[in-house]
């Protein structure tokens, strides 16, 4: 951490290179995206076997599909003979297999060896020693989870912890029942910005009232410029006129029957690092996946999800989505404001933060952490 001559209200922040060098975001990838769990895909999005989706994890693409026994599989999407891209569509639907479209190799839905040409006249060869090689995977709040890590770090003394370190308990996030959900809405942003400065962002509230009326409007207790994420436990209380989280504060859509009466017309946020932040109300969760793919480049994806019936009856859920749009579109303008300026001499020793956005050295400790100091140049 750069250190200086700060007054107590104020600390550093990182350097300004940590948001534009290559080099440090190259670290980050093997460091921390190729080496924690990272949620790649929604669950229904491979409902039935051979159902697949390619996505970016750090430096690798990986193949994520649906076995045959119904349960989901994760390979490096990379063939065994000359390491040809298996797939390079962003997702679709096989029947028994994925062959290799430059020699025919040919891999089964457990990532088997079943195929060749002239593979019979090859005995030496293990179908399963040469089949594809997997990765760690998980299945959580309807979510698909891998991690590239030959030791994957336990899932719940990461995952499931970061929960816990919010909510208190892991029960509090089971009463909204999310795997039951469906996506009632997808919005997909592409940021110009690194990664970083949107967790930075997501984090704190000292900016809330400045660029986000129709949020503090719903959660009044906002304006204040207090993250309230961050008292362990504590939801954001919805204003006394407001009747559900909507852009004008109007109704909202049913409520998921097992939220505790505590939970209700409260809003609570919670980060998972590296890459996913979780919105929970009353109605919906909102649930946003990061895809780091420079250093000044971040592509989000986000979900609304509501009760099964809400999304199949054709409900109207536009308020809802719109109000957590606004501000997510506000959060990213920012960020994109706050991206060119990472290059200026002028904060090649960092910025600070005041005191309600101390916890974000935190972060930033955990980041430097993770990357083991800095990368040699």
């Amino acid at each position: 951490m750069t250190t200086t001559d700060l007054p107590e209200s104020l600390i550093a922040t990182l350097p300004g290179d940590h948001y534009t060098d290559p080099a440090i975001f190259r670290l980050e990838q093997e460091r921390i995206f190729e080496a924690m769990w990272f949620c790649v895909a929604r669950s229904s999005e491979l409902a039935r076997p051979g159902a697949f989706k390619t996505v970016d994890v750090g430096r690798e693409s990986i193949l994520v599909t649906r076995s045959r026994d119904n349960s989901i599989r994760a390979y490096f999407n990379v063939c065994r003979h000359r390491g040809a891209k298996l797939c390079t569509e962003e997702s679709g639907e096989v029947k028994r297999a994925f062959q290799c479209p430059y020699h025919a190799w040919t891999y089964d839905l457990q990532g088997k060896l079943v195929a060749a040409p002239n593979l019979t006249k090859m005995p030496d060869i293990g179908r399963t020693e040469y089949g594809l090689a997997s990765v760690a995977v998980r299945e959580w709040l309807g979510y698909v989870w891998v991690c590239l890590a030959e030791d994957p770090p336990p899932f719940e003394q990461s995952v499931i912890a970061d929960v816990v370190s919010r909510l208190g308990d892991v029960e509090s996030i089971e009463r909204y029942d999310i795997a039951s959900l469906e996506v009632g809405k997808r919005i997909v942003y592409d940021v110009k910005a690194n990664w970083k400065l949107i967790i930075e962002n997501f984090m704190e509230c000292y900016h809330c009232a400045t660029i986000h009326p129709e949020l503090t409007e719903v959660l009044p207790e906002f304006a204040d410029g207090y993250a309230a994420q961050y008292y362990v436990g504590h939801g954001a209380e919805f204003g006394d006129d407001v009747q559900g989280f909507t852009v004008d504060g109007s109704e909202g859509l049913d409520r998921i029957p097992t939220v505790a009466e505590d939970q209700d017309r409260r809003y609570y946020a919670i980060t998972v690092r590296p890459q996913v932040f979780i919105n929970l109300v009353p109605d919906h969760v909102i649930f946003h996946r990061m895809y780091p793919v420079a250093a000044d480049r971040t592509i989000v994806e986000c979900d609304w999800l509501y009760l099964p019936h809400v999304v199949g009856s054709g409900k109207d859920v536009s308020r809802s989505v719109e109000l957590f749009d606004r501000v997510n579109r506000q959060d990213f303008e920012a960020c994109e404001r706050c991206q060119p300026a990472m290059n200026s001499r002028l904060y090649a020793k960092g910025g600070v933060l005041v005191p309600s956005e101390h916890h974000i050295g935190e972060f930033h400790e955990w980041v430097q952490a993770r990357l083991g100091g800095r990368p040699s140049q």
